[in-house]
């Protein structure tokens, strides 16, 4: 069984464990059930041909967008804009971080 603290939130970046988009960063869009969500990008995986995955297969990131996150809840979609924005956000607060740690 799944531990329900493992399951990401709408909004939460992951980052793609397993399959042919191994190591790129998404955004949990919906939420199947306790196995599994539906993942999108914004480029490739739009969110209207979301990727439905394994929660096994990604890993959390202790990052999630707020504005994809009320946008979901308020209206039920999220722009592909507002998604890529989101991961562009996440990588330059992201990237310097790594940088220092080097």
């Amino acid at each position: 069984m799944v531990d329900p603290e493992a399951i990401p939130q709408i909004g939460q970046i992951v980052r793609v464990l397993r399959g042919r988009d191994a190591d790129k960063l998404a955004i949990v869009v919906a939420i199947e059930d306790g196995r599994f969500v539906r993942i999108a990008d914004g480029d490739k995986r739009k969110f209207d041909s979301s990727k439905k995955k394994n929660i096994l297969h990604l890993e959390c990131v202790d990052f999630i967008s707020s504005e994809v996150q009320d946008s979901i809840s308020q209206t039920g979609r999220v722009t592909n804009g507002k998604i890529r924005f989101a991961i562009n956000k996440f990588k330059e607060v992201q990237e310097p971080l790594i940088k220092e740690g080097d």
